[in-house]
């Protein structure tokens, strides 16, 4: 991963919430304080059923879950997200090296796995990765971007767009800031 500008990374983490799915207390403290370091927010929840319910609740950016849980696991947590959600990022903290588990998490869809215990260079990196993730989700929302106009608004818009030289959509978003304000 090279050198990571670790101001840089925090700032960009503290923009989003997360939650962390964990059903060993000690972990999931430890993982909980250790996450309030970068992210804005981090709710935390012991079993799969509890976290489902939260996260419809919330809708955090980032969840961490751990694969084996009573109840709902860990697995089965992630495949119900993604039916909500299916570009939800979520990772996976497991010390499980149970491969058919961690193939099957990898057919759920989850976009991240990292092995326990966790250090401090494995935070770091994984927080990495989650930022650039987001920022590559954002560019394709933002790229897909589009507003379907009346056929003599649009000619008009064409007309300053070309005119100023800018695209048609920056002139749309230039009248709505001037029409709410």
């Amino acid at each position: 991963m090279g050198n990571i500008d670790l101001i840089q990374l925090t700032e960009q983490t503290k923009m989003l919430s997360a939650m962390v799915v964990e059903d060993e207390k000690v972990t999931n403290e430890l993982l909980s304080s250790t996450f309030k370091n970068f992210f804005n927010s981090v709710d935390s929840c012991f079993d799969g059923e509890s976290a489902l319910a939260k996260y419809k609740e919330i809708k955090p950016d980032v969840i961490f879950v751990d694969i084996i849980m009573p109840g709902m696991d860990g697995i089965e947590l992630a495949r119900k997200i993604r039916e909500i959600n299916p570009t939800q990022i979520i990772i996976v903290i497991s010390a499980s090296n149970d491969i058919e588990k961690i193939s099957e998490s990898i057919e759920v869809g989850v976009n991240s796995f990292i092995q326990k215990p966790i250090d401090t260079k494995k935070i770091i990196e994984l927080l990495s990765g989650v930022t650039s993730m987001i920022a590559k989700k954002k560019k394709i929302e933002t790229k897909t971007f589009s507003i379907s106009l009346p056929l003599d608004i649009y000619d008009t818009v064409n007309a300053n767009a070309k005119a100023e030289s800018i695209s048609k959509n920056a002139v749309i978003i230039r009248a709505l800031r001037s029409f709410y304000d």
